[in-house]
């Protein structure tokens, strides 16, 4: 098993995307683990259409293989009426695989998202993304109220996981405290991963 950590995310507007890379930066600070970050394709409304194998831009598509063999996971989705975007739920959907050969059970994992307003649905859609990782039998890591920035922010963050409010248009950059906070949470899931995953 490769010494990864997986920053699995869909973005369709680059909030999302871009809280991906404060995390990433949070796990890369840590030292030990490489931050892979990885995306998912859009569900088309029609069956005739397929998304290309490679996106033309961004992170490449996450495979299952990604998944089984990262050794914790952050996963990030923008609020969709307070719940995870259709293609990340799509692609969850795809992995009862995983689910019945135990590939994560045990596994840190974390997660992230982004909203157009402050009451859009943040905490709601970072606690049912934790519910398939429940289920898959994963370790749920939050952010705690030692870090500073969860009683400083106006905008995202939240003990459920790192959050940014990305504005109505979703052209709002991630505030500073919005950004400490998901570097907080990668640099947090990498050290409970080394915790349980010591070198031998």
């Amino acid at each position: 098993m490769s010494d990864h950590i997986l920053i699995l995310y869909y973005s369709r507007q680059g909030s999302t995307a871009a809280l991906a890379e404060c995390v990433a930066h949070g796990v890369s600070a840590h030292g030990r683990f490489e931050p892979r970050l990885r995306t998912v394709p859009a569900v088309a409304s029609t069956t005739e259409k397929t998304a290309p194998p490679i996106p033309p831009e961004g992170a490449v598509y996450c495979t299952k293989a990604d998944l089984a063999e990262c050794r914790a996971l952050a996963l990030g989705s923008p609020t969709r009426f307070g719940n995870m975007a259709a293609p990340m739920k799509h692609f969850l959907d795809g992995t009862a695989d995983l689910w019945i050969g135990g590939s994560l059970a045990g596994k840190p994992a974390a997660v992230f998202t982004s909203t157009g307003s402050h009451h859009g649905g943040q905490e709601t859609t970072l606690l049912t993304m934790m519910l398939p990782l429940l289920h898959h039998g994963m370790l749920l890591v939050g952010l705690p109220y030692t870090e500073p920035g969860l009683n400083a922010t106006t905008l995202g963050g939240t003990p459920y996981g790192a959050s940014h409010v990305s504005g109505i248009r979703g052209d709002a950059a991630i505030d500073p405290t919005e950004r400490d906070l998901a570097r907080a949470l990668g640099r947090r899931l990498a050290d409970v991963t080394d915790r349980l995953f010591p070198l031998s």
